[in-house]
């Protein structure tokens, strides 16, 4: 599944044809026609539809209908931290988008691009629609689940949509939560006021999601969580946070007062969000792996700063 933030209304052919990078108009058509793509999670079969700013497209089907000639391979020296005959464990660097979409220009290099590169590298059929098994901002660090090809790429995405794989996130928040340690069960979906953001409350339709966190360090106003995804959600671990009045530092979508001063205040410039350990089950040997980022420089940096010390 592929999806995509609307920031100019446009007519959805029109619009998947741009951005997706499909091989042709034809096939973005047929791929509307036929159901398979969905506008706010509505399946939307008229090829005329009149996108809105802030309207979510996503492409529901597998079938490689992305013209891989739009993903330009570019060496962005990606980490490999796992790797098997089926799949690659990358470490995501903050400030790249993972694929092509609304906002990004053609010129920019995507983690698709950095993957178009290493397997080009290693002899590997590169394939855009067949290589991403889950997403992560683009200001978000660490694990990324990679497919080395079409049947892997399946196996591994039944793995996310079955909730089997464990996806366990380092988060700096404002404020210190209370409890220390609670799950947030608060379905999501887009904001009809601001159709760019997620939220909770003051949305027209809502998809479940459920997040736990854990408080291991803290330090004035500020708290190091642990955080443990259930579900899936666009943007889920920054808007729960948010919603019980924890934003994650660095993060100017969700944030409020506290968050915007202490994110000033302590020179924070990225995101303070880590994807710091990811738990699956290999399609190359059937067997579950774990697998672990390092925090980066700049998120360690930003820890001491507040006077706490990570974990160790």
């Amino acid at each position: 599944m592929q999806g995509w933030i609307v920031s100019l209304p446009e007519r959805l052919d029109v619009f998947l044809a741009k951005d997706a990078h499909f091989a042709s108009r034809e096939k973005v058509q047929a791929a509307i026609e036929a159901g398979h793509v969905t506008v706010n999670d509505e399946v939307i079969i008229k090829v005329s539809h009149r996108l809105q700013e802030g309207d979510e497209v996503e492409l529901t089907t597998d079938e490689p209908l992305r013209s891989d000639t739009g993903i330009k391979p570019a060496d962005l020296h990606l980490t490999i931290l796992y790797e098997d005959d089926a799949c690659l464990v990358i470490d995501k660097p903050a400030g790249i988008a993972v694929h092509p979409g609304a906002g990004i220009s053609e010129s920019e290099p995507t983690i698709l691009s950095g993957i178009a590169f290493l397997f080009a590298k290693k002899k590997i059929p590169f394939a855009a629609d067949a290589v991403l098994v889950h997403r992560l901002d683009k200001e978000t660090t660490g694990c990324l689940l990679i497919a080395k090809s079409p049947e892997a790429h399946s196996a591994l995405q039944k793995q996310f949509e079955e909730r089997t794989i464990k996806k366990i996130y380092l988060a700096l928040t404002a404020g210190i939560p209370s409890p220390a340690e609670a799950i947030i069960d608060a379905p999501i979906g887009r904001a009809t006021a601001q159709r760019t953001k997620m939220s909770i409350s003051g949305v027209s339709k809502t998809r479940e999601a459920r997040t736990t966190y854990r408080t291991i360090a803290t330090s004035g106003q500020t708290a190091l969580l642990e955080c443990e995804l259930h579900t899936g959600r666009t943007h889920q671990l920054r808007v729960h946070l948010s919603a019980i009045g924890h934003p994650i530092l660095g993060d100017p979508k969700y944030s409020n007062q506290l968050s915007e001063r202490l994110t000033d205040e302590f020179s924070i410039r990225n995101l303070c969000l880590h994807a710091q350990h990811l738990t699956f089950v290999s399609p190359a040997d059937r067997k579950e792996h774990s697998v672990m980022a390092e925090v980066p420089e700049a998120f360690e940096g930003v820890v001491k700063r507040l006077g706490m010390k990570m974990p160790k």
